[in-house]
């Protein structure tokens, strides 16, 4: 089976990546991973991004989407993969295509997990970190049992700059307006499939189980 793995900040899309990785038995190909993997390996391609991004440019469309050629040529993409990060513009995703369809394959789904915003906002802005051990809680999902203070070791919670309202407001908004183009255009290929991420975390891969249930 071959997936595409959409989803906002805080919609839960790495939690139903492991599962579907594991389940599956199918790799889990994320940007970061493809490129750090290619320039350890010290290929052409990942010399070449190492090159923009040690420069604190952005990695060209043409060598990113030869970096991602390399990847799914690769033995254990033969019977999968699940994309994530990838594509983000339609440009790539017209070259997604185009690059399967010259290894004679296609994407069978793109599963978005949709989430509505103001709960990304309370998911996103209500993690609190301690100070001293680096516990992680959350004001809804895990709450310390008293107030501002670590269970574990009585040090002080705070919330990290980047997860105020603002901040993630702006980040959300930004993900909204380069997301909606490569839904439409998944939409009008017939791949987009919806899935309710608003669930409990079960109940969302139960979902996506019944909708690749003909592919396994």
């Amino acid at each position: 089976m071959n997936l595409v793995l959409m989803g906002l900040p805080g919609a839960g899309k790495g939690t139903q990546a492991e599962r579907i990785v594991e389940k599956y038995n199918i790799p889990h190909i994320s940007t970061g991973d493809m490129f750090r993997a290619a320039m350890k390996e010290g290929t052409e391609l990942g010399l070449k991004a190492k090159s923009f991004m040690d420069q604190g440019q952005l990695v060209p469309d043409e060598v990113t989407i030869g970096i991602v050629r390399e990847r799914l040529e690769k033995e254990d993409c033969k019977n999968g993969f699940l994309l994530d990060g990838f594509p983000r513009t339609v440009p790539q995703a017209e070259a997604l295509e185009q690059m399967l369809e010259d290894l004679g394959r296609k994407i069978d789904y793109v599963i978005n997990v949709n989430v509505d915003q103001s709960i990304l906002m309370e998911r996103l802005t209500g993690r609190r970190i301690c100070k001293d051990c680096g516990s992680t809680y959350h004001l809804v999902f895990n709450p310390p049992s008293e107030e501002g203070v670590c269970d574990k070791c009585g040090g002080e919670l705070y919330q990290r700059a980047d997860d105020n309202e603002e901040t993630v407001g702006n980040r959300l908004e930004v993900n909204v307006k380069q997301s909606k183009p490569l839904l439409d255009f998944y939409e009008s290929k017939g791949y987009l499939q919806n899935i309710d991420g608003q669930q409990p975390i079960g109940e969302v891969f139960t979902d996506i189980e019944k909708l690749l249930g003909g592919l396994a």
